[in-house]
C-alpha cells in the first residue's frame, strides 16, 4: 500500500475499525492498549521501568491509536510517530497534541541515526507491506535500535478464522496479505536480530472476557486471533 492510499482512509480509519472488530464485542482501544501492556511486561522483564526516559519508536503509528497508552505504561517515554501517511500524521497530532513527535517516512529510511531508540514497535503494519521489502524494513529497524534493544511486530494471525473474516470484511485490508508467525521470525532472525520469540494474543471476546487471565498460558499455541513476535538486537 502507498501513501495515497493510507491517506484515503485516514480520515475514516478510526470508524472502519471500529465497525470491523464489532464480533469481538471490544472498540480499537482494547486493541491497542492490550499490544502497549505486552511491551510494557516484556520491557520490564530486562529493563526495570524507572525515571530514565525510554526512546519509543512507533512503526506505522497511523492516527496514533496507541499514544494514550504509551503515556499511561511508560510514563516518561520519549515517542516517536512515525507513518508514510502525512495526512494520518496530522490527525494523530491533531487528536494527541505534544504527546509525541509526529515524523513521514519515505518508505525507505528511517530518518533517525543509528543506536537511537530502546524500543520499536509495528503495530499490523507489515502485512499491508510488499512481502519482498519485509527484510530490508526489518534491518532498517534494526539500524535505529540501541545493541540490547526490542522489536515488537504485531500482526494479524492467519490461522484464526476469525481474524481472516474479518481482514477479508475491511475496506482499508483490501490488499493486505497476512503474515504466519513463524515466516515473521524467520524474517526477523534474517535482517540480523536474535533470540526471536513468538507469543499469540487474543483468544477470547469480551463476553469471554473472565477467561482472559490464561491468555499467557496459551501464548505458545497458534490460534489466537493475534501474535506478537519479539526480537532484541
Amino acid at each position: 500500500m502507498n501513501e495515497a492510499e493510507f491517506d484515503k482512509f485516514a480520515n475514516e480509519y478510526y470508524a472502519l475499525h471500529a465497525a470491523g472488530i464489532t464480533v469481538s464485542g471490544e472498540g480499537p482501544e482494547y486493541f491497542a492498549e492490550y499490544k502497549i501492556m505486552d511491551i510494557a511486561r516484556e520491557y520490564e522483564q530486562h529493563f526495570p521501568l524507572g525515571n530514565s526516559p525510554v526512546k519509543i519508536l512507533d512503526f506505522g503509528a497511523g492516527i496514533g491509536g496507541s499514544i494514550p497508552y504509551v503515556r499511561k505504561h511508560f510514563a516518561s517515554a520519549q515517542l516517536t510517530c512515525l507513518d508514510l501517511s502525512r495526512r494520518s500524521l496530522e490527525i494523530a497530532e491533531k487528536r494527541f497534541p505534544s504527546l509525541a513527535e509526529y515524523v513521514h517516512f519515505d518508505g525507505s529510511r528511517i530518518p533517525f541515526p543509528s543506536e537511537h531508540f530502546d524500543i520499536a514497535y509495528a503495530m499490523c503494519v507489515f502485512h499491508h507491506i510488499d512481502h519482498a521489502e519485509h527484510v530490508s524494513l526489518l534491518q532498517e529497524l534494526r539500524r535505529v535500535i540501541r545493541p540490547g534493544g526490542s522489536l515488537f511486530i504485531f500482526e494479524h494471525n492467519p490461522y484464526n478464522p476469525l481474524t481472516v473474516r474479518v481482514v477479508n470484511n475491511c475496506p482499508f485490508d483490501e490488499n493486505a496479505r497476512l503474515i504466519r508467525g513463524a515466516g515473521m521470525k524467520r524474517q526477523l532472525l534474517a535482517a540480523g536480530f536474535a533470540n526471536a520469540k513468538i507469543r499469540y494474543r487474543i483468544f477470547f471476546p469480551h463476553i469471554l472476557r473472565a477467561l482472559r487471565s490464561l491468555e499467557m498460558v496459551l501464548a505458545w499455541l497458534p490460534l489466537g486471533g493475534q501474535y506478537y513476535v519479539l526480537a532484541r538486537k
